[in-house]
């Protein structure tokens, strides 16, 4: 059996069990399909989240140094994803509205053309990150043993943009269509392949520590070590990622173009329409905005912790990947009242759609309290998990670490508000509304907070740490005044321009 046919097979188990096949977004109760969606989008950004989870458990036991040069290269990462990640959002939502109101060939042509978009602008941003990461890395202030590990890990990242964006479409484009699950089988494909390229690319078979933690025989490690190979450090991280991610990307693109489930993507389609970017852009742009100013919030941010010792650094660096996994289900709920909203506004059903964001900010603001109870109590147990014990300052990383969870863990549920609201404003189209909340929230307050508390009160590291808390609140309290103003129901159904159904 082929791995294209055992994909297949393995997506029709997931999508009878999450009973996706027979999915309408528009009709019917509201917490069922939310949570449809919202299950496997759960699952798939866990996946996602795996691959900075791997790296960062293997990195930390390479070194602290290469540890600190991970918290100075996702920023960076975060930014070039950020600057391109409104293609998603608008292709996304065009697909919604189009199969809300009935227009699948239109839904098509929205999803090829932003595919082609995508592969052109992240090879773009991919070629000027590759050329301005040494320079950024000076201007982070990272140290003379830390930066060149950060440049070599972010060239190869640059250079593999565009699988990483590929895919980033290809998972959207889908949601767009209320297709969670291909996705979601998808990047656990490549999950499994990064997670074992991971400690071979990183250590090499000399002296490699996976031998030890799975008892490897002295004999079966003198067979490995014949090889020579001893592993290209955090490079090897970089590349591992980068191989998966293309594997994921060339297997998207492959379901799209059968077009057997979710939305169908055709070669004809692709070729580039200055009518259709320009509507893109209408939407895409506000997305970007958004995107890049939560990045450039983590980059300037970073320059401030920057201004403390390394342990404290490779806490933060820590704290913010275990976040990452924390705020997923907030992020699920998020996208799926996107996609909710994006199919009853697309089928003229505005109440429908304010009753699925009523729902989800009620749910999200339960289920990360919950998470965030979790996150205090067991703060130590699960920032140590991601630094190994014969590490310098091992200690003081763990303290430093747990520290920051417990200043932001009774604050989950507020920023599970405010990702619900922002969803259903991307929905409706209203993404610069989404965007100045967010700007709003990360760049005007989170970042003032960050410098007053931790340098001008001198509350150190603390300071750092009180600015997520507080953001959190201010951002809730922002998206729900603004979403109750009912500005988001002025929306122009302005879809795409393809070609006529039935036109192929």
């Amino acid at each position: 059996m082929s791995l294209r046919d055992r994909l297949a097979g393995l997506r029709r188990l997931f999508a009878r069990a999450f009973n996706q096949e027979e999915l309408d977004l528009t009709e019917g109760g509201i917490g069922k399909p939310l949570f449809v969606l919202a299950i496997p989008i759960v699952i798939t950004n866990l996946f996602q989240t795996a691959y900075n989870l791997a790296d960062t458990f293997w990195v930390g036991r390479y070194s602290t140094d290469a540890l600190a040069a991970i918290s100075f290269a996702f920023p960076m990462v975060f930014l070039l994803i950020s600057i391109g990640l409104g293609l998603s959002v608008a292709g996304s939502v065009m697909v919604a509205q189009n199969i809300g109101a009935g227009d699948e060939r239109e839904a098509e042509y929205a999803a090829s053309q932003t595919i082609s978009f995508a592969v052109v602008s992240s090879l773009i941003l991919g070629g000027v990150g590759y050329l301005v990461v040494d320079w950024l890395m000076a201007i982070y202030g990272a140290s003379p043993s830390v930066k060149p590990l950060a440049v070599n890990y972010m060239e190869v990242i640059s250079l593999g943009l565009v699988f990483m964006f590929g895919f980033i479409m290809f998972i959207s484009l889908m949601r767009g269509a209320g297709d969670t699950v291909t996705p979601m089988v998808v990047m656990f494909v490549s999950v499994v392949i990064n997670i074992l390229l991971d400690p071979f690319l990183i250590f090499g078979f000399v002296d490699n520590p996976l031998f030890s933690i799975v008892g490897m025989s002295g004999l079966e490690q003198q067979l490995f070590q014949l090889t020579g190979y001893t592993g290209d450090g955090l490079r090897g991280a970089a590349i591992a990622t980068i191989f998966a991610r293309a594997l994921a990307f060339f297997i998207g693109i492959g379901i799209m173009l059968r077009g057997n489930q979710g939305v169908k993507i055709r070669v004809a389609d692709m070729a580039p329409d200055l009518d259709f970017a320009r509507r893109i852009l209408k939407i895409g742009v506000p997305a970007s905005v958004e995107g890049v100013g939560r990045a450039l919030s983590v980059n300037l941010l970073l320059i401030v912790v920057g201004l403390f010792a390394t342990p404290v650094v490779s806490a933060y660096g820590i704290g913010t990947r275990v976040l990452s996994v924390v705020f997923m289900p907030a992020i699920a709920m998020a996208r799926s009242v996107e996609t909710m909203s994006g199919q009853n506004i697309g089928a003229d059903k505005p109440d429908r759609a304010a009753a699925t964001t009523a729902f989800a900010g009620k749910a999200s603001l339960l289920i990360l309290s919950a998470v965030g109870v979790i996150a205090f109590v067991f703060a130590e147990p699960i920032v140590s998990v991601f630094v190994g014990a014969d590490q310098e300052n091992a200690a003081r990383v763990v303290e430093v670490g747990a520290q920051f969870m417990r200043f932001v863990a009774p604050t989950f549920g507020f920023m599970g508000i405010m990702r619900a609201y922002n969803g259903s404003f991307r929905g409706a189209g209203k993404t610069a509304t989404a965007a100045v909340i967010s700007v709003g929230t990360l760049m005007v307050f989170r970042l003032p907070i960050a410098w007053l508390g931790s340098q001008t009160f001198s509350l150190g590291p603390n300071g750092l740490w009180l600015s997520f808390a507080a953001s959190n609140v201010f951002g809730a309290a922002l998206a729900y005044a603004w979403y109750q103003r009912g500005t988001w129901r002025e929306v122009d159904l302005d879809r795409t321009p393809g070609p006529a159904p039935g036109d192929d």
